[in-house]
């Protein structure tokens, strides 16, 4: 195995890529219906490629958590915010219960299993996944007034016992709450997922990027003019003021004529009518005979995104809007969506429209430019990040992680991390309101949520794996099997307070809510990709930023108490 230390000393980001890589393959197996998943598959590696000795460097650790959890906190900004209230107390409680099961558990196997106070806050810290204990349980070893030489054993203590239980505290996390707490609640974290997103937008049918509508609402149908000859182009559009078409194209004798609203249909006149499929429908009877493949009557439509701007426009109901606007505003446009904070609207009467909502309109070119100078900003379509916006919110989050408050003689810090996720809530709660900046494309979230993820844990894996297995080889299976317990009957006692005394009923809700409580991020991370979309956010945001104050007090309390 040396010419392997020599090789991965050499790159050592090479035992990285090779870790995701290989990661992700066994992550994909199957055993039953039991699946790792590529984070945990990737972890597992890690340490297994590093018994051969690798160093990555710690900051790149730093690196990729920050990117995995300010796009997390960018992604769910909108919706967090909106759901802050009385609603929240369910996830402060299962917060606080985390904390103190987790406190019970490893004061009760301590004293079992015979452990000093720096083995047991090092289990603690491992076994909980809490970084932070390590600091404040070290600082009150300090203040016990012992001899150097024994709080210098004790201190080193924590860190071999979070050596040890680390690995294993990230891993089992991810079993309750990807694998056990479904099967618990009996229904799948995707289906859940789903339920509670159709449940968000109320009712309103959303699509997905590669879902489209086998009869879309919208149409274009050509007509052979055969009805009454004297009728206008307004006569056919205002026949029916409830449902509106646009005639688009005349085609008389071969050439195509000017569309105005007099213009006096003739007999045998080709006409591209658009409008919504009812309106279309109801109005054929006035055009005459539908025909097909008529030379020359394409028409390319386009579909925009505009912020709602105009003042003229807020805290007005869409029915006032439509009175408000003259038909010839209105003329060949259609409202197709209207979204606030990332959440559709109903279309219909009395939806109050504000500034800052985003409405998609349809319709020809030159009447999508007319309109979308009326209603305020077009969102230009964009595969590009806006590296300002997003370096911005990543430092000002690393800056908010480096304050610290004193409890007593505890210091309370939200951390790198938590400092990216709280900046992550504001820029994109911040992004969704002014959507002409600060653009961070889907596809680059995802991206930065599964590498600064997968990566974070593999650099864990290759820089404590090895040390790992020598302290157990070296103090046999003690510690690792008392970290085994710490880090799962805390949660599998949550997971029952969650469910009975809590009455969580949506298994992507309470996953988000118990992978946050623990400040478990890898199981998040996979918990997020079973949901496929964003719902279990909020509830860990929630109790995440909580847990890491409620988990960092454990420290004293474990060296008090052991």
């Amino acid at each position: 195995m040396e010419w392997l230390h020599e090789l991965f000393k050499k790159s050592p980001e090479m035992a990285l890529f090779l870790s995701l890589a290989v990661g992700y393959w066994i992550g994909k197996i199957k055993f039953g219906k039991f699946q790792l998943g590529g984070v945990a598959g990737s972890l597992l590696v890690a340490v297994i490629v590093s018994q051969v000795g690798v160093q990555v460097d710690a900051g790149v650790k730093a690196v990729l958590f920050a990117l995995f959890i300010y796009a997390v906190g960018f992604e769910s900004g909108p919706q967090f915010f909106s759901s802050l209230g009385k609603q929240s107390v369910k996830e402060i409680i299962l917060a606080a219960v985390m904390a103190a099961t987790g406190l019970a558990t490893v004061v009760v196997m301590a004293k079992l299993c015979g452990l000093d106070k720096g083995l047991a806050a090092g289990v603690a810290a491992g076994g909980l996944t809490q970084s932070a204990i390590i600091g404040t349980a070290g600082d009150a070893i300090g203040k016990l007034g012992l001899e150097a030489a024994e709080t210098a054993r004790l201190q080193a203590n924590v860190a071999i016992g979070y050596a040890v239980t680390y690995v294993f505290g990230s891993f089992g996390a991810i079993i309750v709450c990807v694998n056990i707490l479904p099967k618990f609640m009996g229904r799948t974290i995707r289906d859940d997922a789903i339920a509670a997103e159709t449940a968000m937008q109320a009712g309103v049918k959303v699509l997905g990027p590669d879902q489209e509508e086998a009869a879309p609402s919208l149409v274009g149908r050509i007509y052979e003019f055969v009805a009454d000859p004297k009728r206008t182009v307004a006569d056919i559009e205002n026949a029916n003021p409830a449902t509106t078409i646009t005639i688009e194209r005349v085609k008389r004798d071969g050439k195509f004529v000017e569309v105005s609203p007099e213009l006096v249909l003739r007999q045998g006149d080709i006409v591209l009518a658009v409008g919504r499929r009812d309106a279309v429908v109801a109005s054929a009877p006035l055009l005459g005979k539908e025909v097909y493949g008529v030379d020359g009557m394409e028409l390319t439509m386009q579909k925009r995104e505009i912020v709602l701007t105009n003042k003229e426009f807020d805290r007005k109901t869409v029915d006032e809007i439509r009175k408000l606007t003259a038909g010839g505003v209105r003329h060949g446009i259609f409202v197709v969506q209207l979204s606030r904070m990332g959440k559709v609207l109903p279309m219909k009467p009395d939806t109050v429209v504000q500034t800052g909502d985003l409405v998609s309109i349809f319709g020809a070119e030159q009447d999508v430019k007319r309109v979308a100078t009326i209603i305020g900003d077009v969102i230009v379509p964009s595969a590009k990040t806006d590296f300002v916006y997003l370096g911005a919110g990543l430092v000002v989050g690393l800056l908010v992680g480096l304050l610290s408050v004193k409890l007593g003689n505890i210091p309370l810090t939200l951390g790198s991390g938590g400092g990216a996720l709280l900046s992550g809530l504001l820029f994109g709660w911040y992004r969704a309101k002014r959507q002409t900046f600060g653009a961070l494309p889907p596809s680059a979230v995802q991206l930065l949520k599964d590498l600064g993820l997968a990566g974070f844990v593999v650099v864990v894996g290759l820089s404590s794996g090895l040390q790992a297995v020598q302290t157990i080889k070296q103090l046999g299976l003690t510690i690792f099997g008392v970290g085994v317990v710490v880090t799962i009957v805390p949660m599998l006692l949550t997971m029952l307070f969650g469910r009975y005394v809590l009455r969580y009923d949506n298994t992507a809700v309470f996953a988000g809510a118990l992978s946050g409580s623990r400040s478990a991020n890898p199981a998040f991370g996979e918990v997020l990709t079973k949901a496929e979309n964003s719902i279990p956010t909020v509830p860990f945001a929630i109790t995440y930023a909580l847990a890491n104050v409620f988990l960092t007090l454990l420290g004293p309390l474990i060296v008090a108490l052991v």
